[in-house]
């Protein structure tokens, strides 16, 4: 066990129930939330498993495209696909999306929502009991059906109930709906048994009931002609039926599963395209009733929404697979190519970490085998590095599914931006895969390196892959840890092999993790064995080691402060100082494996997320939990912005990356220990639209931690108290005769014309000049009045009464007032010569002596007495009287002195020890 191997700061991680997410301003009990990070946003999600929505708007003449993404949907314009607007969140999932010209529609559980100008709430309908999953905008009126087989017709406006018509789950249970154009107050259901029903909703009458074709309908879809209706079936198969005269017209199957989604071109050419689950799209000419084309891997997951854009040749599509894509039709042989895309990642990231110094980047790599950057500004700087592969070329012959090329997903990554501009930049390695690929990011591509060992070239041993990599602050070495131990150096530039640590390999098991320090002076090695090693990084040789009594899972070094993090497999942190290569801080608390952490960066906090869903914040100087929140998902990674405004995190099957804003930027929060028996609140991930930070000014009033301090006068009785004065006041009055010196004017001052160029004049409506006696202040006479100069100064009268009174407050705030050199000419005028009195004197060095007992203004009795002794030096030491005060004072002096002293030395030390990295 090594010595001061204790938990100096550990907290229980007692579940409490999902509640709402509070972001409370103080750490009061159990329940308080997040102190610290407040749900920001979600970046990274375009689309869901719900069809998109496409209208038109016919001032802005443009068409706009809506997709759910969890409980808000976003806004594109079709032209650009850029983001326009993005609702606000519902309470639940939206589980259907409809729109009419003015209102967008959004079903979630059991209730149905209109929302006005993309943005909120307008309408509530409530009165289902079961989830919505069908909803219909129908002229003034909106259908919805729920899982209960109910269909409820809303009046919009008012929000009344017009209809309600209830079917039997086992005979007919409804899976489709549509309104077939021309037919007025009607509506076609589909039915997962197959029949079809024609209704007439004004006066609630089953019209017409279709056998259907044996196999339950998904799809039900208008056709440019009237009459003519699309029915997408379970099957595979796609029957274009005239619902006049109930006539099969043509029909069409596909092999791919059910149709998932129809839509047809109106641009002239007659195209039926039809969506699968697995994302291949079916191209059908309907003039010669046969197959056009095919658009294989159109997205990686089901076909969600097909939509052709009226009258012109462009497909939009959007899937599962969180990918909204735009098609053109302008080529021969009537297939789509892509023309503009907004996607993420379409399965779970497994690492985020920021790119670059300004926090606007964020480095994501998914289980999907992508690299992408989420930008934290707009959308408009997304962009994707591209999918690993082991041979690009015959990659992109072989298409998304088929690809045997394809590598596995990144496991870590190391990033640097130093010289990202002239070569590679990213080093990463993949799960379960030897060799580790660079990346571009200035070519947002994958580079062209494949950084692996010698020695394994032709023995392929099995099971040994790379499982840590770091990048060198130059950019140009990277240092990569493979599984048997071995720990490897190359240059970035050419990808050639710089050595190896260790004689035969760096540790004996797995290696958990490396890191480089910021000066390329050493690298530290974590291995599954228990070890951490310090190594010269020029010459590989090994510096130091240090035994653990559990093997580390993961390390990070925070290079500006030389702390490194050590996540142990006993769910404990520990805080290794790199240059004295000891344990400073042991952490415990979490119940579960750490998945990653990252510290602030000023290197006080250490942020960890573990699989016990809860994310906390360690407070690296005191040694104590300052916030601690939980999550329903586990965060998976989490990293902190450069400028400490923002956390990140992506969390297990979720396909998003969520910011938390850091509310200590911005606002007073209190930070104090958490007791060990906290148990933290859960906390709502942040939705797609900014979060407005939470109103806690009643709380704020109701605290006691978050009343606004108000500074006494004097904090201590052993302390002392500078006063507020600026320092012009008191600093320079032993320099006055210098400053007069330097002031003095070089030549006499001029005697002014008899006639002013400008003729003063009296204010007001009528100009009147002004005569010579209110121009001289209404005083003619030259004489000097020695009777104004034989009167005793307000400050000499308030010293003399101070005497006696011993109430020395009046006089010292009558200097307090004054400027310096009306101090002194104060200070002249107390000796006899000067008009004064040896009283006077005494009562200032009394003044003096109350004003270092009071401890208040030390700075001023300073300066005061200072420039007391200059001026009557003389006087003073011929008077007994003054002589004795004197001394009085000067043991006071000492003593005081000799205290402050200790006071600064004792500060300074402890100063100088926080300064160091030895924490």
């Amino acid at each position: 066990m090594l010595p001061g191997w204790s938990a100096r700061a550990s907290a229980g991680a007692g579940m409490s129930s999902p509640g709402g997410a509070v972001a409370a301003a103080g750490q009061g009990g159990p329940g308080a939330g997040s102190a610290l990070f407040v749900p920001f946003r979600a970046l990274g999600l375009c689309s869901n498993h719900l069809a998109h929505v496409l209208r038109y708007h016919r001032r802005h003449r443009e068409f706009y495209l809506a997709t759910a993404v969890g409980k808000s949907f976003h806004t594109y314009n079709v032209k650009k696909l850029g983001i326009v607007a993005v609702s606000n969140a519902l309470p639940q999932d939206i589980t259907y999306l409809a729109a009419d010209r003015m209102l967008v529609f959004a079903s979630c559980c059991s209730d149905l929502y209109a929302f006005a100008r993309n943005k909120e709430v307008v309408h509530t309908y409530k009165g289902h009991n079961a989830d919505i999953h069908l909803v219909l905008p129908f002229g003034d009126h909106v259908i919805s059906v729920d899982r209960d087989n109910i269909l409820i017709i809303w009046d919009i406006q008012s929000e009344e109930e017009y209809l309600q018509l209830n079917f039997d789950n086992a005979v007919f249970a409804v899976s489709a709906i549509m309104h077939p154009s021309t037919y007025l107050n009607k509506i076609l259901l589909g039915s997962e048994q197959g029949p079809l029903q024609l209704w007439n909703i004004k006066s609630n009458k089953l019209l017409y009931t279709f056998p259907g074709w044996g196999a339950g309908v998904t799809v039900l879809e208008q056709a440019p002609a009237v009459d003519v209706v699309a029915v997408g079936l379970v099957s595979g198969h796609i029957v274009v039926h005239n619902i006049k005269f109930d006539e099969i017209l043509m029909k069409f199957q596909q092999d791919w599963g059910p149709i998932t989604a129809i839509s047809f071109r109106t641009d002239g050419h007659a195209v039926m395209a039809a969506g699968s689950p697995i994302g291949h799209i079916a191209l059908w000419d309907l003039d010669q009733k046969k197959l056009l084309g095919q658009m294989r891997n159109a997205h990686a997951t089901a076909i969600a929404g097909l939509s052709f854009v009226q009258g012109e040749p462009i497909l939009i599509t959007n899937g599962s697979d969180n990918a909204i894509r735009v098609w053109v039709f302008d080529g021969p042989g009537g297939s789509g190519r892509l023309l503009r895309f907004r996607m993420g990642h379409s399965a779970p990231p497994t690492k985020i970490r920021y790119h670059g110094q300004n926090g606007q980047q964020i480095l994501s790599a998914g289980q999907d085998s992508t690299l992408q950057s989420f930008s934290t500004v707009h959308d408009r700087f997304n962009k994707s590095l591209g999918r690993g592969s082991i041979n690009k070329k015959k990659s992109k012959k072989k298409g998304l599914q088929n690809d045997t090329l394809a590598l596995p997903p990144i496991a870590t990554f190391a990033a640097e931006v130093a010289r990202q501009s002239d070569w590679d930049g990213i080093v990463a390695c993949h799960q379960g895969y030897l060799p580790c690929t660079t990346w571009n990011y200035q070519k947002s591509s994958m580079g062209v390196h494949k950084l692996k060992p010698e020695y394994f070239s032709r023995n392929k041993p099995l099971g040994v892959y790379a499982t840590a990599v770091d990048i060198t602050s130059c950019g140009n070495f990277a240092v990569i840890g493979l599984t048997t131990g071995h720990v490897d150096k190359y240059n970035m530039q050419s990808g050639i092999h710089r050595g190896s640590y260790g004689k035969d390999k760096a540790h004996e098991g797995s290696i958990r993790g490396v890191a480089v320090d910021g000066l390329n002076q050493f690298t530290v090695t974590a291995g599954s064995e228990g070890f951490i090693k310090f190594w010269k990084f020029k010459t590989t040789e090994l510096v130091h080691s240090i035994d653990f009594p559990t093997s580390p899972s993961k390390i990070l070094l925070h290079r500006d402060s030389g702390l490194l993090g050590i996540a142990l497999d006993d769910f404990s942190i520990g805080i290794l100082d790199v240059e004295t290569r000891r344990i400073v801080r042991n952490f415990s608390g979490h119940q579960g494996q750490i998945n990653d952490m990252t510290f602030s960066p000023d290197g006080r906090w250490l942020i960890t997320a573990a699989m016990d869903c809860t994310v906390r914040t360690w407070d690296l100087p005191s040694g104590c939990l300052i916030d601690c929140f939980l999550l329903d998902s586990a965060a998976v990674s989490i990293t902190i912005s450069p400028t400490g405004d923002f956390l990140a995190s992506s969390h297990v099957d979720d396909l998003g990356i969520y910011l938390w804003s850091n509310r200590s930027l911005y606002s007073l929060v209190s930070l104090r220990p958490l007791p060990a028996d906290y148990e933290p609140s859960v906390v709502m991930l942040p939705g797609t639209s900014p979060a407005q930070d939470v109103d806690v000014t009643e709380e704020e009033e109701t605290s006691d931690e978050m009343i606004e301090y108000d500074s006494p006068e004097q904090l201590g009785d052993k302390l002392v108290t500078l006063s507020a004065l600026p320092e012009s006041r008191w600093k320079n009055l032993l320099n006055l005769d210098i400053i007069k010196k330097k002031n003095k004017p070089k030549e006499p001052p001029k005697v002014p014309k008899s006639a002013p160029f400008f003729i003063p004049t009296v204010p007001g409506l009528i100009p009147q000049y002004v005569s010579a006696e209110e121009e001289n202040g209404g005083q003619q006479s030259k004489l000097v009045n020695l009777g104004v100069l034989a009167q005793k100064s307000e400050f000499h009268v308030q010293l003399e009464e101070a005497l006696s009174k011993s109430n020395y407050q009046p006089p010292l705030s009558i200097l307090k007032d004054m400027g310096p050199a009306n101090i002194e000419i104060e200070l002249r005028g107390l000796s006899p010569d000067g008009g004064g009195s040896i009283k006077a004197m005494q009562s200032f060095l009394r003044m003096i002596g109350a004003m270092l007992n009071r401890r208040c203004d030390f700075e001023l009795a300073q300066a005061y007495l200072a420039l007391f002794l200059k001026l009557h030096l003389k006087i003073l030491s011929s008077e007994p009287a003054l002589l004795e005060e004197l001394s009085r004072l000067s043991a006071q002096l000492e003593e005081m002195w000799i205290h402050l002293q200790t006071l600064f030395n004792q500060s300074l030390c402890i100063l100088n020890y926080l300064k160091t990295a030895l924490l």
